[in-house]
């Protein structure tokens, strides 16, 4: 990439708010909300996917598709929705329905100048996860779903559509509830929320596994919890007291500075 381009494609990347932070050509960086390359070694994905055909679900901005690729995937298909509309809101619905980073209805600007610039042949779909079917997408060798279960009203129904096109195994990292952790090391729970935005169940860890075997799937190995590191784009804190309560004091004085807690599983249809 000559220097002019890389120019180009810096200020193109500035002027976009971003979800995931992606390494570009040029030593481009992508200002995310969240530091995907920091985040990536602590998701057992797959060192070599020479051969696979690969599904990436909740794709947003792309990071793990892109890296799926990065890992010799033959081929990648992108699962997302274009209408922020079409998220599992909470009734009341806000009367402004927005996404993470890419606001508008469309495909997400963002994968694409990120696909372009990699030269990526990742194949993005428009397609609520709950209506993924063999005969709709195929079927896949290694199924990825990062961080999304808890933005869906019905995990477990999301995850029995996906079943049905995993023919070998599918990996699971979301964010868990450190408390009902500690308070439920032992027994399935999670904490609801459901309030203003698409932000449902969150698990103990024990709790996210069980959503996986409700869902037909065996569990094969598990790990966490660890921290997804917050990127530099995340949005700055805000201390107006209209803002604050217990849990987001709470939040900005420990977890923003570590990230957001998270477990992975990784499974197979169970037979």
């Amino acid at each position: 990439m000559s220097a002019d381009d890389a120019d180009a494609l810096r200020k193109a990347v500035a002027e976009r708010d971003w979800y995931h932070t992606i390494e570009l050509p040029g030593g481009v960086r992508t200002a995310g909300h969240y530091d995907m390359p920091r985040t990536a070694p602590r998701v057992p994905l797959p060192p070599s996917l020479r051969g696979k055909r690969c599904l990436d679900v909740g794709t947003s901005d792309g990071f793990w598709a892109f890296e799926m690729e990065r890992r010799g995937a033959e081929e990648v298909v992108a699962l997302d929705i274009d209408d922020p509309g079409q998220y599992d809101w909470p009734d009341p619905r806000p009367s402004t329905l927005t996404r993470p980073a890419n606001t508008s209805v469309g495909v997400n600007e963002n994968f694409v100048l990120a696909r372009d610039a990699l030269g990526s042949r990742v194949k993005r779909v428009d397609c609520l996860v709950y209506d993924a079917s063999p005969e709709r997408l195929g079927r896949f060798d290694f199924v990825f779903i990062g961080a999304l279960l808890l933005h869906l009203r019905d995990p477990v129904k999301a995850l029995a559509a996906l079943r049905t096109v995993t023919d070998g195994e599918l990996l699971s990292y979301d964010v868990i509830s450190l408390w009902e952790t500690l308070t439920h090391p032992r027994r399935p729970a999670a904490a609801l929320d459901g309030r203003g935005k698409p932000q449902w169940w969150t698990p103990n860890l024990v709790g996210h596994r069980r959503m996986l075997e409700a869902a037909g799937f065996e569990v094969l190995d598990h790990g966490g919890p660890f921290f997804m590191p917050f990127g530099e784009g995340f949005p700055p804190p805000s201390w107006r007291l209209r803002d604050l309560d217990v849990d987001r004091i709470a939040f900005q004085l420990t977890l923003r500075r570590l990230g957001a807690p998270c477990a992975w599983a990784r499974g197979r249809p169970a037979v």
